[in-house]
This record gives C-alpha cells, sequence and structure tokens, in this order.
C-alpha cells in the first residue's frame, strides 16, 4: 500500500501536470490580448462556480483558466513564461479575479478588510449578470448624447444604457465617462452585440480615484487610446518601492477598441462594492466640440510611451551606478578604518623614543590616599604622657570655645557699658530697674 504524499510532493505533482496557459484558454501564441481576453471570459462563464456548483472537474477547470489568463493578461508575466516557462512565473502570487456575488459573508467581509489596508484585490463581473446578459434577459435603457443620467445600483448588479451614434459622429470620437461623487467602486462596461440578441462583454474598466471622486472612461477617438491597469504595480510597491518605480508604466497599455462603428451600442454601470450601493452619473459625449483635448490627449500619451522607454534604459544605468555606490561606500568604511590604524601604530612608535620608565597614571585621590597610609606607616605609636597631654589640650580647647559661645547676662553688659562710657567719657543710660 502506497504511503501518503507530503504537500511539497503534491505540489511538485501539479506543476508537472500544469498545462500551457495558451493550449488551456484555446488561443494561439501570437494572440492579441482582446483574444486572450475574449477566450478567457467564454470559459470562465461555461466553468463559473455559479453554474456548477455540484461539479468538482469543472470547479478545477475554472481555476486552471483564471491561472493561466492571470499569466497571459499581465505583458511581464507573458512574456516571462513564454521565454521560460513556469518557472519564470511566481505562481504564488497570482492575483485572482473574485466575483463578490459568490462570496459568503465572512469571505466578503474579509475581502473589504484587506482592501481597506490597501492590499489589491481584483474583482470580475458576477457571471450570473454576464450569462443574463449573454442570453438577452437584462433590461437596456436608452441614453442620448451629452444626456448625463444620475442612479444608483446595488452591489454586484449591473444597469445597462445603450446609445446610437451616427457616422458623423464616429469619425468625431466618443467618449463615455462614469463618476461617482461618493467615491464609490464601479466596473465601467461594453457589450458586443451578439446575432441571437445576446450581449457579451468586450472591454472592461475599473473605477480609480480621481480627487474628490472616482471615475472610470472609455475613448473612442480613431486614434491609439491607452490605459493604465494600477494593479500589479501596488503589489510591487509593498514588495520593493525601487522596482514599482521603473515598473511603474509597465501597466500602460492600448486599448483593444479605439473606434466604433455607426450604430447603437451597449454600455453598463456595475456596482464592485463589497456592501454599499453605489450612487454615479454616466455620460456619452461626442468628441466633435473636444479637439483640443484630444490633440493633448494624443500628445501627452506619446511623451508617456517615450518616456516608458528611457526608465528601461535609466533603470539598467541606475542599477550599475548603485552597485558602484555600495562597493565606494564599503571601501569608504575599510580606508577610514585602514588609516585610524595606521596613525595609532605611528603614535606608538612616537612614544617608544625614550630612556625614562613607564610610568602608570593615576588620580590625584589615589595618590593622596597612598601618601596618608604610608605616613601613618611609619609614625611611631603615641605613649600614655602624650596621650594624657593631648587629652588635656582637647579639654581645654573645648573650655574655651565653651566661653568664646556663651551669652554675656545683663549684669556683664553693664559693666561693659560702664567701661565704654568711662573710655570715651560717655554718659550712657542703664536699665535701673532689672537687678544684676
Amino acid at each position: 500500500m502506497p504511503g501518503h504524499r507530503s504537500k511539497s510532493e503534491k505540489k511538485d505533482a501539479e506543476k508537472q501536470l500544469r498545462r500551457d496557459p495558451y493550449e488551456v484558454l484555446g488561443v494561439l501564441r501570437n494572440s492579441t490580448d482582446q483574444e486572450i481576453k475574449s477566450a478567457y471570459r467564454k470559459m470562465a462563464l461555461k466553468y463559473h462556480p455559479d453554474k456548477t456548483a455540484n461539479d468538482p472537474i469543472a470547479a478545477d477547470m475554472f481555476k486552471e483558466v483564471t491561472f493561466s489568463y492571470n499569466i497571459l493578461s499581465d505583458p511581464e508575466k507573458r512574456r516571462q513564461f513564454d521565454s521560460a516557462g513556469f518557472e519564470a512565473v511566481e505562481a504564488e502570487s497570482q492575483d485572482l479575479e473574485l466575483d463578490l456575488s459568490s462570496l459568503g459573508a465572512v469571505n466578503t467581509v474579509f475581502a473589504a478588510l484587506f482592501s481597506k489596508l490597501g492590499v489589491p484585490i481584483k474583482t470580475s463581473v458576477s457571471a450570473t449578470i454576464l450569462e443574463e446578459a449573454l442570453n438577452g434577459r437584462v433590461s437596456v435603457d436608452p441614453l442620448l448624447l451629452g444626456q448625463a443620467v444620475t442612479k444608483k445600483v446595488e452591489k454586484q448588479c449591473a444597469h445597462f444604457y445603450a446609445v446610437r451614434i451616427t457616422e458623423e459622429e464616429v469619425s468625431s470620437g466618443l467618449v463615455c465617462r462614469v463618476e461617482s461623487s461618493s467615491k464609490s467602486k464601479f466596473k465601467l462596461l461594453y457589450f458586443d452585440q451578439e446575432a441571437n440578441s445576446g450581449l457579451s462583454l468586450a472591454l472592461q474598466e475599473d473605477s480609480k480615484k480621481t480627487g474628490k471622486i472616482t471615475s472610470a472612461g472609455m475613448y473612442f477617438l480613431g486614434f491609439p487610446v491607452y490605459r493604465l491597469d494600477h494593479t500589479n504595480n501596488s503589489m510591487a510597491q509593498a514588495k520593493d518601492p525601487e522596482t514599482a518605480f521603473f515598473k511603474k508604466l509597465d501597466g500602460f497599455q492600448q486599448c483593444e477598441v479605439t473606434e466604433l462603428k455607426a450604430g447603437t451600442h451597449v454600455f453598463a454601470v456595475y456596482g464592485d462594492n463589497f456592501f454599499k450601493n453605489v450612487n454615479y452619473t454616466i455620460q456619452v459625449l461626442c468628441a466633435a466640440s473636444f479637439k483640443q483635448e484630444k490633440e493633448d490627449l494624443r500628445s501627452v500619451e506619446a511623451q508617456i510611451l517615450t518616456k516608458r522607454a528611457e526608465l528601461s534604459k535609466f533603470e539598467t544605468e541606475y542599477r550599475e551606478v548603485l552597485v558602484q555606490f555600495t562597493d565606494m561606500t564599503s571601501r569608504y568604511a575599510q580606508e577610514m578604518e585602514s588609516i585610524d590604524e595606521l596613525l595609532k601604530q605611528r603614535n606608538e612608535i612616537h612614544s617608544a623614543y625614550t630612556t625614562a620608565p613607564v610610568m602608570k597614571r593615576s588620580s590625584s585621590k589615589s595618590r593622596l590616599r597612598k601618601s596618608f597610609k604610608k605616613a601613618a606607616a611609619k609614625a611611631p605609636a603615641p605613649t600614655e604622657q602624650e596621650d594624657e597631654e593631648e587629652e588635656e589640650e582637647a579639654e581645654e580647647v573645648e573650655e574655651s570655645s565653651r566661653q568664646r559661645n556663651k551669652k554675656p547676662s545683663a549684669c556683664e553688659k553693664s559693666d561693659s557699658l560702664k567701661k565704654k562710657s568711662k573710655w570715651y567719657n560717655l554718659h550712657l543710660k542703664l536699665d535701673k530697674k532689672k537687678p544684676c
């Protein structure tokens, strides 16, 4: 009967059974980010625990699909996997996307607590919402261009809006923005329309704090527009701030869709709070009156791309200089210690040029104590006669001090005054009432 395997052995066995992420998602190695994302959403919807609660095989498939997407959706991790396989990817640090609607109350509390502490937690759109949209069972409200709609959506629920645009408006460009003055978390979603009138999720933007609000936007301006994913950089910031700085622009990636076609397009606002409902305002604008903003955005994002390339080069230079600085600092300490030792040896050699015996230093108090002890040791012991003489002298000294400290009486004071009056020929009045 075979023995039980240890945890490390089980982990190694799981690593050997891992399938290629491209194979799991059913995409090619040269697939675009949009193709990878679409494949993941279809498979995640197929094997989601909400639909396959009692199927352990489907649960394992869902984990494998999520794990594979976490590698291929991150440009850096995808590059590492393509060059060196799973060994180059830290499996323990993979960020799972949580579907809050499928979490229990206790797990939701823990997730909210970690998020409050600053731990970045990726969340996904509820599988129930995606399935209902795919089957065409969602309510879609019309939204006019330039119209601002303010509503409240419940947590892990979505409001759908349909916007109709013309060829002229497409050529000018479109912008969809959502803001929340209560700083709520939400997702801005864009759906493709399927042949069966269903809706499949195509684009997703998570809200982020900008000043006193949270906001998210999608920009279809006819030229490449970029989005910045802060999640991976937040994890790197906690581990190594220097590395996080140099990877700050790694999440600056081009959006999958740059322009829309004339017709009806569907957007949605998904409540992503842990407990509270989301207050929001949604607006779709034609960019015809924002020509200067379009040019400014194109210019700034081009500068960011240039800066990203420069940052990669600067990191190499910085690392080289940092190594040199560390070496110089270590050498500085060694040289300082070496110089101090040589100067100490030089002083000792200077002190050796003498014929006088080496004198030990001692404090003045110790020298006085020693001299008193020596004098006491050399002095002869006193005789009995000397002791008597010393006692008599002591008594005389005590008597004289007693006489000096004794207070004079009234008679003695009067006698002294008489003497003073005779001496100075002055008539001093005496108090005759008091007897002497």
